[in-house]
């Protein structure tokens, strides 16, 4: 036996074959994909994925949220550029030099303090805040430029790039849509100031996910794709040009069957109570693995090709849900609790969360495996 097949989550290459074709015929043919890889592939399974888009899609930039993350990417022999997006302790710059990775610089004091502890030369891309209020040099363009001029010229940095993010880009209003457009504005304001100023960048990027979908950024360097890249929607409210298929199907079994009466309990805290006599199957998932509890007598599962309901709240590592209606179900069968019907997105609406957020919760002890195709 390769895994347990306890509670796995298959993950499909033609899917992402799919997702990423259909992106690429979005953007300008020379603009460069970078896959975010972040949390494993948004919960994933990064040692599956990434691997398979160097060697099968030649993707040669990644992006990850920490140097933990990045090195082990290095770890799987992944060669391309890595851009950690997220804060690095600055005395951990010889190890950005050591793994040939490129850092996010915030700010003029962080990049003094990796150019103090290096030991060599630490790439850089300066994060520029246009409106998102998370990271990056702040105050008008021409403050910005001035002051990535100044990181561009420490001892020991080379200033590679620059980027932002679209904090609205799958929105669906007219503000949304205007503030889009003028963070776009804003940034390569920037680049352009910054270049007057004798600076050459090689990439300067702002197209994530939806920018790159929607036909925002336009002169970005790089488009990052991520959460579209996986099969889910930036925001549900918000058609793609195209349909993605999701990745990941979430998977587990049956391990009990039996005949409930009306009027039985179910469950912690008594929540359902047949109302009939109903066969009841216990199933092996819970949300120590990261199926939500918030689907606790909402949610639904797919057996034998046939919707069954949750009954009682989802325990830690169990659920029971009614098999009434799959007279056939036994135990050792297959039970889909995510799957392209019921996807990360439908979960999330009955939860009050983002798919983002549920593909990320799915647990280290379940085995990501590589659907054959």
């Amino acid at each position: 036996m390769d895994f347990l097949r306890r509670c796995w989550a298959e993950i499909d290459p033609a899917a992402l074959d799919y997702n990423l074709k259909e992106y690429k015929k979005l953007i300008p043919w020379d603009t460069k994909i970078m896959c975010v890889v972040k949390a494993s592939c948004y919960g994933h399974g990064d040692e599956i994925i990434v691997p398979y888009l160097q060697e099968a899609h030649d993707i040669e930039y990644f992006a990850v949220s920490n140097i933990e993350e990045a090195v082990r990417l290095r770890d799987m022999y992944i060669t391309g550029d890595i851009l950690i997006l997220g804060y690095t302790p600055p005395e951990l710059a010889p190890m950005m030099s050591e793994y040939n990775l490129i850092q996010a610089c915030t700010e003029l004091s962080y990049a003094e303090a990796l150019s103090s502890y290096a030991k060599g030369k630490v790439r850089l891309h300066g994060a520029v805040d246009t409106g998102m209020s998370r990271i990056g040099v702040h105050g008008t363009p021409e403050e910005q430029a001035n002051e990535l001029a100044e990181i561009s010229v420490l001892p020991n940095i080379s200033l590679e790039g620059i980027f932002s993010h679209f904090s609205c880009a799958d929105g669906v209003s007219t503000s949304d849509d205007e503030y889009t457009k003028m963070q776009a504005e804003h940034f390569f304001r920037v680049r352009d100031l910054l270049e007057a100023q004798g600076v050459r960048l090689k990439h300067a990027h702002i197209k994530n996910s939806a920018g790159g979908a929607y036909g925002y950024g336009e002169g970005s360097t790089i488009a990052r794709l991520g959460i579209i890249l996986y099969g889910l929607y930036p925001d549900p409210q918000k058609p793609l040009p195209f349909k993605p298929k999701p990745v990941m199907t979430l998977k587990a079994v049956i391990s009990q069957v039996k005949e409930i009466g009306a009027g039985t309990d179910v469950s912690y805290g008594r929540t359902f109570v047949s109302d009939r006599n109903m066969r009841l199957a216990t199933v092996t998932a819970g949300y120590a693995d990261g199926y939500p509890r918030a689907l606790s007598n909402k949610g639904e599962v797919i057996i034998h090709g046939r919707k069954c309901k949750i009954c009682g709240r989802v325990c830690m590592d169990q659920f029971m849900c009614d098999v009434t209606n799959v007279p056939d179900a036994k135990p050792g069968d297959e039970v889909i609790l995510m799957n392209d019907e019921i996807n990360a997105d439908v979960i999330a609406a009955l939860t009050g969360t983002i798919g983002y957020e549920v593909t990320c919760d799915i647990t280290a002890r379940v085995p990501r495996v590589l659907k054959e195709y």
